[in-house]
């Protein structure tokens, strides 16, 4: 159980504890905000006498993440099993005190520097007014002395101000170096409790996440390990293979399923920080193979991907078969992704969820097809029901997988379409093409709902300069009758779209009904040749698999 205790320090405790690295400042703290003028009011109030709120600290000998400087002053970390006061509540004001005294110039992260060495005491200044300013335009030399100059400058230099000033700068500096900063010690709380202390502090601020709290934890000097690094590493080489987008929730969830089949906060939370170091290594190369696999699958950037989540049972099947599937274990594998991102299955309870998955991966790599307790619904009738575009929706990320997997040309010239994930980010982005043009046919189908137009069934994925400069709002009939000119390969590239014989699909008469349902047709008999026959409640599929991978 937690215990709070007196954590009051005085001027000179305060000091030598931060310079000695017994009080910081956990990285899971906000950046610091405070301009000079809002740090000069603090120190102003502390020459009053005026309180300034209460620190709070968790004192524990848990090596963190820390800040390791302020300004340019270098800060200490602690040496192994040694107890530290991270500070929860009060980062700002501490930092405002310690860069004031020390004059130190503090860097925003958008390049603005702030000089506190600037901050003054006004000697000529009463009770009524502000001992502290940071403007000495006017003022007379020996009637304001920088501050970090009254708290640690020697005897001589303060002696060399007029008669008049002495007594006030001996009582300023009485009162700076008795002033008691007010304190509670949080003792004996793990970091769990640590961080909904901090958050329960900070309820104007945002909640801290997960992977920022493990950033903390995880952080080990001696051994060189910074989570954070780690993962903008990871984030480095993943965008080269155009799956930079995968999150840090999912890059834990990795870890901890590896260490114990297990994804949730709590259980994350729970695992021991060197095992967490001493698997991370192992972690990132199987979710890279992970990566590796479902880019030659044919999930070719992860903004496709129906759910980031996938990354995490990918990732253990590696975990335990270290080499590309085949056969029938690459079928099972296929067939997984495809229950799971057309049966909504990480659309919530995504932890328990997981886990349960990992008993059916586990089944995979013994070769074996899982049960599942799900169903999904590839008819015809339904991807037209549900099949209104939106990007938010895995049932329409895992047709636009198939759609990816095709390896859709382009249909000026039968070149492979560049599909990019900055292209990729909403309904609207650049790759996706309606091919009966939304404009068209709201002219030419008035009374038709947009839905039914705006559909899954009605996009294509192509080229950004083809959609916006070669096809426009013109009617199919008219830009493939342009392309047919142009593209001996016309009709290869039409059926990489999954869109049949032009008259048969009625694109030479601009019939979007008769398109609407072939199109149906059509991508309905691509996933049953992708899903293995299973009956699950309403689930019936009708695809013979063999041994070959076939």
């Amino acid at each position: 159980m937690a215990i709070l205790d007196n954590g009051d320090k005085n001027f000179a405790q305060m000091v030598l504890e931060i310079e000695s690295g017994q009080v910081k400042i956990p990285q899971f703290q906000r950046k610091f905000v405070w301009d000079i003028k809002a740090s000069a009011k603090l120190i102003d109030s502390i020459l009053k006498g005026y309180p300034i709120g209460t620190f709070i600290y968790w004192r524990t000998n848990e090596q963190l993440r820390s800040v390791r400087n302020i300004g340019n002053i270098n800060l200490p970390t602690q040496n192994e099993g040694e107890f530290v006061n991270y500070v929860l509540d009060g980062q700002q004001r501490l930092t405002s005190i310690f860069a004031a005294i020390k004059g130190v110039e503090i860097e925003r992260e958008e390049g603005k520097k702030e000089d506190y060495s600037k901050i003054y005491v006004d000697l000529e200044a009463d009770e009524e007014k502000e001992y502290i300013i940071t403007d000495i335009v006017g003022k007379s030399e020996k009637t304001f002395i920088q501050l970090k100059y009254l708290v640690s400058s020697d005897f001589k230099y303060l002696a060399s101000f007029p008669d008049e000033m002495q007594e006030k700068l001996t009582n300023l500096r009485k009162t700076l170096e008795g002033y008691i900063f007010k304190g509670v010690n949080l003792k004996d709380a793990n970091i769990d409790i640590a961080t909904e202390v901090f958050t329960r502090l900070n309820v104007g601020g945002k909640e801290l996440t997960l992977f920022e709290i493990m950033v903390a934890k995880t952080y080990d000097a001696i051994k060189n390990f910074d989570l954070s690094e780690n993962y903008d590493h990871l984030i480095s080489r993943l965008k080269n293979v155009d799956y930079e987008t995968i999150s840090p929730q999912v890059v834990l969830q990795v870890v901890s399923m590896l260490l114990v089949k297990n994804v949730t906060r709590k259980e994350i939370l729970k695992i021991e920080k060197q095992d967490f170091i001493n698997k991370w290594s192992h972690a990132i190369s199987c979710l890279e193979s992970a990566v590796d696999f479902l880019k030659s699958f044919g999930v070719q950037v992860s903004r496709l991907l129906p759910y980031n989540a996938l990354i995490v049972p990918f990732s253990l099947f590696f975990d335990k078969h270290p080499n590309k599937p085949s056969g029938i274990m690459l079928k099972y594998l296929e067939d997984f992704f495809w229950r799971c991102s057309l049966g909504y299955r990480y659309s919530s309870g995504t932890e328990n969820k997981l886990a349960q998955d990992a008993e059916k991966i586990i089944k995979i790599v013994n070769n074996e097809l899982p049960k599942y307790e799900w169903s999904i619904d590839i008819s015809e009738q339904n991807i037209k029901l549900i099949g209104e575009f939106s990007t938010s929706k895995s049932y329409i990320k895992g047709l636009l997988c198939l759609y990816a997997m095709n390896k859709p040309k382009s249909f000026n010239n039968n070149l492979d379409v560049r599909i990019d994930n900055a292209w990729l980010k909403i309904a609207t982005s650049k790759n996706y093409h309606h091919f009966f043009p939304k404009a068209w046919m709201k002219k030419n189908y008035p009374f038709m709902d947009e839905s039914h137009y705006n559909h899954i069934l009605n996009i294509t994925i192509v080229d950004d300069f083809l959609n916006k400069n070669k096809i426009k709002d013109k009617p199919p009939s008219k830009y493939i009758e342009e392309f047919s000119k142009e593209n001996v390969s016309l009709r290869d590239s039409l059926k990489s779209h999954l869109i049949g014989d032009v008259n048969e699909f009625g694109i030479y008469k601009d019939n979007y009904e008769l398109f609407f349902d072939k199109r149906a047709e059509l991508i309905q008999n691509e996933l049953r040749k992708r899903i293995i026959e299973q009956q699950t409640g309403n689930d019936i599929q009708i695809e013979n698999i063999d041994d070959d991978g076939g």
